[in-house]
């Protein structure tokens, strides 16, 4: 009992480290260009992928957006015909940007609030894994004031520093029952912080190709007293000592990124962009309890993440006021998709992770419906593929099946 006690308490918030729960919709024209962005200059979503390119905005401008993240898992324990999912709850992932600076200048500034880690999915408390989870809500929202510089007509760089700020409520069932017959149950909740860069170079070397490197580093973010809440029969109760709470210390990868861009025509952008993911420096999650028992003991639990990567890709077709027989000059059109490796090794995905290797397929359209004010929507579909795993620590074992369904809108203000 003692064991598997220990085990349950050991998978508090490791659902931020993975590909799964590191949404990156970060800009409504990036996500409908495959999340292309790294050799591109769009609009202050530039901010999130390459603060570099941000001094080559020819407007100052104001932004918001919000893109819906419906996660459906689904899950079926070996050797059973029943299939669990998760409850129909929404994440809402946002992103809001302001770029200001004298117009024909060699210098911008901005500011960047955005969401890159989240997740919310609610198995229930009736289903075979609710030792190990019932219930998260997780949000992850970084601050980025940036300043970016024009080198020279054809070459800018830029950089931000990173504040995150995260929350976490996490619950699960403890096999002890009261008189009822009912569960136990241990939440862990709390928040935290972290702090980083964002630093980027974006070149044009013609005025049909362009390039872009960005780098965002790790975020390594702590929680510190978050409350860890046991509700457990009386008889048992000293051994899960009431308050408590717990501290932990969270690695969020590095990302590197090239972008390329690529103009035949006024109308078409062509974009391909290829991430790495630095998840490897994931190598175990260690809770420190500020109250221990000999049931309730500080854990050391091993992750042994590996590194990931992405290659994405879009197409933007856009009305132009020399081409007035196509589409009309207010509107463009866009059209992308890519392939993510997952970080999650054999033996360590769970019902807070259930990663696999995905592959996504984007869409969106944008709309100047005002000379100052543009709308831009997409959508993002996202299949990861089936896996089946047994979770070294808790046994865990079945087939895991997600699909994520991501609709977006932003407004834009610029002048």
């Amino acid at each position: 009992m003692r064991k598997l006690l220990l085990m349950l308490l050991a998978f508090a918030p490791a659902m931020v480290l993975a590909q799964g729960f590191q949404v990156n919709v970060a800009g409504q024209k990036q996500i409908g260009m495959g999340h292309t962005g790294t050799g591109l200059v769009q609009d202050g979503a530039s901010i999130f992928f390459n603060p570099g390119a941000v001094a080559m905005l020819p407007e100052n401008s104001i932004q918001a957006g919000i893109s819906p993240l419906f996660f459906k898992p689904a899950f079926q324990a070996a050797g059973s015909v029943n299939v669990a999912q998760s409850a129909d709850k929404v994440a809402t992932p946002f992103s809001a940007y302001a770029v200001f600076g004298p117009k024909n200048s060699w210098w911008k500034a901005g500011l960047g609030v955005y969401t890159p880690f989240g997740g919310l999915v609610d198995w229930g408390n009736n289903w075979t894994g609710k030792y190990v989870l019932e219930s998260l809500d997780l949000k992850a929202i970084y601050f980025q004031p940036t300043v970016s510089i024009r080198l020279a007509k054809w070459i800018s760089v830029g950089g931000g520093f990173v504040y995150n700020h995260g929350t976490v409520n996490l619950t699960r069932a403890i096999p002890l029952a009261n008189s009822t017959g009912s569960d136990g149950q241990a939440q862990l909740k709390g928040s935290g912080h972290g702090t980083g860069f964002n630093l980027g170079v974006y070149l044009k070397p013609t005025d049909k190709f362009s390039i872009g490197v960005d780098y965002r580093s790790k975020v390594s973010t702590t929680i510190n007293n978050g409350d860890a809440i046991f509700t457990v029969p009386a008889s048992v109760q000293a051994n899960f000592p009431q308050p408590n709470t717990f501290t932990a210390t969270l690695p969020l990868a590095a990302t590197t990124s090239v972008g390329l861009g690529y103009m035949p025509t006024s109308q078409w952008t062509i974009a391909v962009d290829a991430n790495f993911v630095q998840w490897d420096v994931y190598k175990a999650l260690a809770f420190d309890y500020a109250n221990n028992t000999a049931t309730l003991q500080d854990t050391y639990s091993p992750r042994n993440y590996k590194n990931a990567f992405s290659i994405r890709g879009g197409l933007q077709y856009a009305g132009d006021a020399k081409h007035p027989n196509t589409i009309p000059k207010e509107l463009a059109l866009r059209i992308g998709g890519g392939y993510a490796s997952t970080p999650v090794q054999d033996g360590y995905v769970s019902p807070e992770v259930p990663d696999a290797n995905r592959y996504f397929l984007t869409a969106g359209l944008g709309y100047k419906a005002t000379r100052n004010l543009t709308v831009d929507v997409s959508f993002e579909y996202e299949h990861l593929m089936t896996r089946t795993q047994t979770t070294i620590e808790t046994q865990l074992s079945g087939t895991y099946k997600t699909n994520v369904y991501i609709p977006g809108i932003s407004l834009t203000y610029h002048w």
